[in-house]
């Protein structure tokens, strides 16, 4: 019966991997990147020889189809992003669920993603937690501000550097200049670092810096004694 595997992938230092995924890797049929280029760097690291097919964010809706028939034909294929688990705020939903749809069987194996270790570091309530990912660009991100504004536990977002100034001021003008948050920057790389503070002292920090690197945002949930 053919399988799928959800590979995760390192989100910094490539030695992010475990030894089950590397030889899930090898021993597939076929392996479904993201950019296979990137992927390209980590399977020579590993000494990963199996056929990659490029399925992303352009182009998934396109080849979906064929990509599920030609699963149906191979034993075991995988799929990676660029970093990290494939699905969170990455190509893999839309092939997961046909793949359910067409009986093939999919595993997700355990691995590296950037929410938990900015969670865990934070400092921040983790027993409870929402994780929100990227805001809209622009269509309906004032009314996601607002619903996260009165959110009573942790939440977590994805953020480009370009764009890190902007949503730290936008959170600030929705949360208030006193909400305390943490900016994880370059996760399990060399130059990582976590920022901590209340908003206002992070949009004052980071103001005229220019900012490199993948970004995660953790803020802390509405105190009780807030006003809305």
């Amino acid at each position: 019966m053919p399988k799928l595997f959800i590979v995760p992938t390192p989100i910094g230092n490539l030695e992010d991997i475990t030894l089950r995924a590397i030889n899930t890797l090898k021993n597939a049929d076929f392996i479904l990147a993201e950019d296979t280029r990137t992927s390209g760097n980590l399977l020579k690291h590993y000494d990963i020889t199996t056929k990659m097919i490029a399925f992303h964010q352009y182009n998934e809706h396109s080849v979906l189809n064929n990509i599920v028939n030609k699963i149906k034909t191979v034993e075991s294929a995988c799929l990676i992003t660029d970093a990290g688990t494939p699905g969170i705020s990455d190509p893999g939903y839309l092939l997961v669920r046909e793949c359910v749809k067409n009986n093939i069987d999919v595993e997700c194996l355990p691995g590296a993603t950037a929410l938990i270790p900015a969670l865990v570091c934070s400092g921040l309530p983790c027993d409870r937690f929402y994780f929100e990912g990227f805001l809209p660009h622009k269509k309906g991100r004032n009314t996601k501000l607002e619903q996260l504004k009165n959110l009573d536990q942790t939440f977590v977002l994805y953020e480009s550097p370009f764009r890190l100034v902007k949503t730290l001021n936008q959170l600030m003008e929705y949360l208030g200049e006193d909400r305390y948050a943490v900016v994880a920057r370059e996760i399990s790389k060399l130059h990582e670092e976590y920022v901590r503070g209340s908003l206002r002292e992070l949009c004052e920090h980071f103001n005229d810096k220019t900012v490199k690197g993948e970004i995660v945002i953790v803020v802390d949930g509405k105190n009780k004694t807030e006003t809305s």
